[in-house]
C-alpha cells in the first residue's frame, strides 16, 4: 500500500524561466545588432512588449506568469507586476521547497517553449547570438545560484552543424538537456526533421548522454486555430487545452523516422504532453502496425516496443494508475508546470495525493524521481519535506 505521511522525493522535469530584459541588450553587441536585440519595449497603451529583430515576440504579456497572478487568467503586462518567482532564482527556490520540489529543469519562454523564437529570423549568425546568450544566463544565473535548477539549452534551428557546435558548447558549460522545436520546417522553410541530413543532432545528442526535449506547442504553425468568435480569457483556456494535445504528431514523426532504432542510447522527452491521449495513442498506433503492417513495411518492433526503451510521456494532473498500464512506469516523468496558469502550485502535495491514488509507493518514486534523476544524473533528493 502507499503512505502519503512521508514526501517522495520529486524532480519536476518541465518548469520555465521568464527571461529578464537584460538577457540579450548585456550579452550581445548592440555596435553590431543594434535594435535587432531581443528587448522590452513600452507600448502607445502603457503595456510592455518583448521585441525581436523589429517584430514584437507572440505572448500574452511581457512575462508568462499565469500561477502568480491574483486571475490567473491574466498575464503581467508591465515589468514592474512580473512575480519574483518567475524570474529570480532564488525566489524560484523559496517556492520549490514550499512546494516540495527538489529539482526543476528549465524551459524558456520568450525564446519560446521549444526554443524556436529566434528560428524564425532568417540571419544564421543573430539566431546564434541570441541562442548563445540566452544559454550564457541560464549557466551564470541560474544554474551557478543552485543545483537544483536543471539547465536545458536552446539551439539554432540549422544548419546542422550549427546545431551540434552548440550542443557541445552547452552541455560543457553544464547544461543537461537539449530543446529543440519537434517540427522546425513548420517554423522555417527547412527539410523535414526526419531527413538524414539531422542525424548528427541526434548522434550528438545521445552520445553525450543528454536528452532531447520536444515541448508542446513547440511548433506553432500546426497547432489547431482558435475560432474566431473566441477571445480573453477563453481563447487563453482553449490554447492551454491544445496544446498537450500537439505531441501527438511529434510521437508520430520520433517513431515513424526510425530515429530511435537507429540511435538505441537517444532518450526523447516530450514535455507537457500530458498521459491520456499518449496511451491511446500508442494502442492505435499498434493496432496499425497489427493489421496494416505494409503501411509500416521494414518496421521490426511495435510503436510501443520502440517508444518504452527511450521516450517519455510528462503528467502533472492526471490519475496515474489509469494510464501507467499502457505507457509504463518507466516513461512518465511529472512536472508542476511552473509557473504557468495550468501549474499545480502552491497545491503541488494535493494533486500528488489524488493523481497517485492506488500507486504503489516503489512505482511513485520512479515517476517522481527515478526515473528523471537517470536522465538528468542527478544522485541524492535535497529538498527537506515541505511543511
Amino acid at each position: 500500500m502507499m503512505t502519503t505521511e512521508a514526501r517522495s522525493p520529486f524532480i519536476s522535469v518541465d518548469d520555465h524561466v521568464q527571461e529578464t530584459p537584460d538577457v540579450w541588450t548585456t550579452r550581445m553587441s548592440t555596435r553590431r545588432w543594434g535594435d535587432r536585440i531581443p528587448h522590452t519595449e513600452e507600448q502607445p497603451d502603457g503595456t510592455e512588449r518583448w521585441v525581436v529583430d523589429g517584430q514584437p515576440v507572440d505572448l500574452d504579456g511581457v512575462g508568462i506568469a499565469g500561477a502568480l497572478m491574483p486571475d490567473r487568467a491574466q498575464e503581467p503586462q508591465r515589468w514592474e507586476d512580473v512575480p519574483a518567482p518567475a524570474y529570480q532564482p532564488a525566489q524560484r527556490l523559496r517556492v520549490m521547497q514550499a512546494d516540495g520540489v527538489d529539482y526543476s529543469a528549465l524551459y524558456p519562454m520568450v525564446a519560446g517553449v521549444g526554443g524556436g523564437t529566434f528560428g524564425r529570423i532568417n540571419d544564421a549568425e543573430f539566431e546564434q547570438d541570441c541562442v548563445r546568450a540566452y544559454n550564457d544566463w541560464l549557466i551564470e544565473e541560474w544554474a551557478a545560484c543552485s543545483d537544483r535548477f536543471i539547465p536545458q539549452c536552446i539551439v539554432p534551428l540549422y544548419p546542422v552543424d550549427a546545431i551540434v557546435a552548440e550542443i557541445r558548447r552547452a552541455v560543457a558549460k553544464g547544461h543537461r538537456g537539449v530543446v529543440y522545436p519537434a517540427h522546425p520546417m513548420f517554423i522555417r522553410d527547412l527539410p523535414h526533421v526526419a531527413n538524414p541530413e539531422f542525424e548528427p543532432v541526434w548522434s550528438t545528442c545521445e552520445e553525450l548522454g543528454v536528452p532531447l526535449c520536444l515541448h508542446a506547442g513547440s511548433s506553432p504553425p500546426r497547432r489547431a486555430p482558435i475560432e474566431a468568435g473566441m477571445s480573453g480569457g477563453r481563447a487563453k483556456a482553449l490554447a492551454s487545452l491544445i496544446r498537450p494535445t500537439t505531441s501527438a504528431l511529434y510521437v508520430g514523426t520520433v517513431l515513424l523516422s526510425k530515429v530511435l532504432p537507429r540511435h538505441p542510447k537517444l532518450k526523447v522527452i516530450f514535455a507537457e504532453s500530458a498521459l491520456g491521449w499518449g496511451a491511446g495513442l500508442l494502442e492505435l498506433a499498434d493496432h496499425h502496425f497489427h493489421v496494416n503492417h505494409a503501411d509500416l513495411e521494414g518496421y521490426d518492433h511495435t510503436p510501443t516496443e520502440m517508444f518504452k526503451p527511450q521516450c517519455y510521456f510528462t503528467g502533472w494532473y492526471e490519475p496515474v494508475r489509469v494510464h501507467a498500464p499502457y505507457i509504463g512506469v518507466d516513461n512518465i516523468l511529472w512536472s508542476t508546470n511552473f509557473p504557468l496558469a495550468t501549474s499545480t502550485w502552491p497545491a503541488t502535495a494535493r494533486y500528488l495525493d489524488e493523481c497517485f491514488q492506488g500507486v504503489s509507493d516503489a512505482d511513485r518514486r520512479r515517476i517522481l524521481w527515478s526515473n528523471a534523476a537517470a536522465l538528468y544524473g542527478i544522485e541524492q533528493p535535497v529538498a527537506a519535506p515541505a511543511k
